[in-house]
């Protein structure tokens, strides 16, 4: 499988262990990084051309990836 780009460890670099441990300490925060690699690797393919979709849909992917992204930080920040 090639390197799927925005992967969790590289957009919070040195939190992988925190990222790993939250994920199976908190159910809630399990889900948004399910969510997050479900949503990341979809838009990978669709940028990539492999699954190509309108541009309304592929923003609205990109949107819904930042947006999970900032809850995953702020579960992060919440927890330190």
């Amino acid at each position: 499988m090639s390197h799927v780009p925005h992967d969790l460890a590289e957009e919070f670099p040195g939190q992988a262990g925190r990222i790993r441990a939250l994920r199976y300490a908190d159910g809630r925060f399990g889900a948004l990084v399910e969510r997050y690699h479900v949503v990341n690797r979809a838009l990978h393919r669709m940028e990539e051309r492999i699954e190509p979709v309108s541009e309304e849909t592929e923003r609205a992917s990109r949107l819904e990836r930042l947006h999970l992204k900032d809850e995953i930080a702020r579960a992060l920040a919440a927890a330190a």
